[in-house]
């Protein structure tokens, strides 16, 4: 995200932020377009302004976002909603449990669509 001002002598500066992970959610860009804004308001309030503008870029498909699971003290109700949506997205037998790794699966029995 670049925030892009010009002043009043016509002299430009920009700011830019890269968010740590992708988010398709409004509320981060917002966030982050904020802080972006509120490390400028000194100079903007001391030099003044006559152009302000936004740019997101790197920007991709909803498809190639990285899932995250939210491991910074989120609530253990969104890491199950996290991996629910990878079981949605991928199939059940993406994720397992690390001491099942490498072993013999036995017999499998078909699940029947909800």
């Amino acid at each position: 995200m670049t925030l892009r001002l010009r002043f009043d002598d016509f002299s430009r500066a920009t700011r830019s932020h890269t968010l740590p992970e992708a988010s398709a959610e409004t509320l981060t860009l917002l966030a982050a377009g904020r802080i972006l804004l509120g490390v400028a308001m000194s100079e903007i309030q001391r030099r003044g302004i006559t152009l302000i503008g936004i740019t997101f870029s790197n920007l991709f498909n909803d498809d190639a976002i990285q899932l995250a699971l939210p491991f910074d003290g989120a609530p253990a109700w969104a890491i199950d909603a996290t991996l629910d949506h990878v079981r949605e997205r991928f199939g059940s037998s993406v994720v397992t449990r690390g001491v099942l790794l490498g072993r013999h699966e036995g017999l499998r029995v078909p699940l029947l669509p909800d």
